[in-house]
């Protein structure tokens, strides 16, 4: 989800698919999934880490390990065709319900709080703009106004005017959606083509306006080049690296209508390669017109004030308009997106058969009210946060970890056990070596990202753990294993620590 729109092809009310999708569709789904909200703000979360040394060998990291993961969701869905709805089918067929039901959960928030970033972005946007807010008790013309009382409403994306703003817009959207709205398809277009105008040109002025000594200025970032600074500042960006490859798994979401299967990984492959050109481009030319410590000060969406720097004030207008139609336009694609999660789940059995209902419309509205309600509560905690664009981001990456850590952990099993290689033995030690260093590369980025992420994710994975309950009663099935057990309480004494965290100001957001 960056959280980055899904491109897809049109949705039903229910928000699945009604064509078979061809090569070329599948692969501007998976380039549509990663090429969003996050690819603008590059410029900045790199400069506030990285040199440029330190950004290579960080895309050299996050390029090899997500290429890694997606040759794993190519095998599996070569390997799997019977398994439906990636991500969280193939947690459970590798590793029982429970991890389904992580997996499930875990998608499903990521993409909720995903959404949530979109918000923020858009108003940080606008907050660009600045606008005069005349207090009652100020006098129109009085001397120290225009010296003290200027400022914007709208602020980064996390004041009250812009929460209330993003709400009425998420409700507005949900009620759309309840009365059958199917023109995902249409929108999705205009937004594309609002995004990929001005990326195509930012690279071509940006390129242009390249000068030599910021480029060498800015090479090593100000440290001494040292094996400790430079992984430092490459485990400073992996959260951002890691969400502006959110939907690499876009084809395998939707890989049921696929017209071959095989086109599903292809599609995978193709389109993250493309992408990671994309984003090491817009990385790499915004440190030649722009010194570190300038970039580290240029508010988001950065790419506006790069682009701005070298042609103009009009260069953040376009890129911000562009922005605005873009992520607008896809909230209605990830909003149909995770309702289909749930729906998906609910129909399987790992949710509750509640999430699986659908109103006169055909549309999954259990699942659409329990998402925006979800949005709404991480919109609301925004006010709260200190950087609210930066926590949205880091945290959707967070809680989307478990579900890359258990397909990437399934490849490894089913190549391990060589379930499917008899039959069809040929990839195997490729395919053994791609799923080990996919897992070792999604369990690193745990670490990577900080114990206050994996608190963070606590919080919602345990208190979560009550629709598996629920689930489970309704099926009349044994709730908990021993080992499942455990892991349910490891996660619920992380989310009480983490609460005890926050209330105590030793965690903050």
């Amino acid at each position: 989800m960056s959280t980055n729109e899904v491109s897809s092809p049109e949705y039903s009310a229910a928000g699945t698919t009604a064509q078979k999708m061809s090569l070329p569709m599948l692969t501007a789904m998976v380039v549509g999934s990663m090429v969003g909200s996050g690819v603008f703000m590059l410029p900045r979360r790199f400069g506030d880490h990285a040199g440029i040394f330190g950004a290579l060998v960080a895309w050299g990291i996050a390029g090899g390990g997500m290429f890694m993961l997606a040759r794993v969701f190519q095998s599996v869905a070569e390997r799997k065709p019977e398994l439906d709805s990636g991500v969280f089918a193939y947690a459970k067929a590798g590793f029982g319900n429970y991890a389904g039901f992580f997996a499930a959960l875990g998608y499903w928030a990521g993409t909720a709080i995903g959404n949530v970033s979109y918000f923020v972005l858009i108003m940080s946007t606008v907050g660009l703009i600045k606008i005069t807010v005349i207090p009652p008790s100020v006098p129109i013309g009085h001397g120290d106004y225009e010296s003290g009382m200027r400022t914007t409403i709208f602020g980064e994306g996390d004041t009250l005017w812009a929460v209330a703003i993003s709400s009425v817009i998420v409700w507005a959207v949900h009620y759309l959606i309840l009365r059958g709205v199917k023109q995902a398809a249409f929108i999705n277009t205009i937004a594309t083509v609002a995004k990929i105008v001005p990326i195509v040109l930012f690279l071509v002025f940006v390129a242009f306006g390249i000068q030599a000594d910021i480029f060498a200025a800015n090479f090593w970032g100000g440290e001494e080049a040292t094996f400790a600074n430079i992984y430092g500042q490459a485990r400073g960006v992996m959260g951002v690296t890691l969400f502006v490859f959110l939907g690499v798994e876009g084809a395998s979401v939707y890989s049921r209508y696929a017209k071959k299967r095989s086109d599903v990984g292809t599609a995978t492959v193709f389109g993250f390669l493309g992408v990671l050109c994309l984003f090491m481009l817009i990385t790499i030319l915004s440190y030649g017109v722009m010194l570190k410590p300038e970039l580290t000060q240029v508010a988001q969406p950065s790419m506006a004030g790069v682009l701005a720097h070298v042609v103009g004030p009009w260069g953040r207008v376009f890129i911000g308009i562009g922005l605005i139609i873009s992520v607008t336009g896809a909230y209605l694609s990830w909003c149909l997106l995770a309702a289909e999660v749930l729906y998906s789940a609910g129909k399987t059995e790992n949710m509750p058969k509640l999430l699986a209902r659908e109103n006169t419309q055909n549309v999954p509205s259990a699942a659409l009210w329990m998402t925006n309600i979800v949005t709404q509560f991480f919109l609301i905690t925004t006010l709260f946060s200190a950087d609210a664009l930066r926590l949205m981001v880091d945290l959707t990456g967070a809680v989307n970890l478990i579900p890359y850590l258990t397909v990437a952990a399934y490849g490894l099993k089913l190549a391990w056990t060589r379930e499917t290689y008899d039959a069809r033995p040929q990839g195997r030690t490729a395919d053994l070596i791609q799923s080990a260093i996919a897992t070792v590369y999604t369990a690193w980025l745990i670490y990577a990202l900080g114990l206050k992420f994996l608190l963070l994710s606590a919080i919602i994975y345990a208190p979560g753990t009550a629709l598996y309950i629920w689930a489970r009663r309704e099926q009349k099935q044994r709730v908990f294993t021993t080992v499942k057990l455990g892991l349910f309480i490891v996660a619920a004494v992380a989310a009480i620590v983490a609460v005890v965290m926050l209330a105590t100001g030793y965690l903050t957001l």
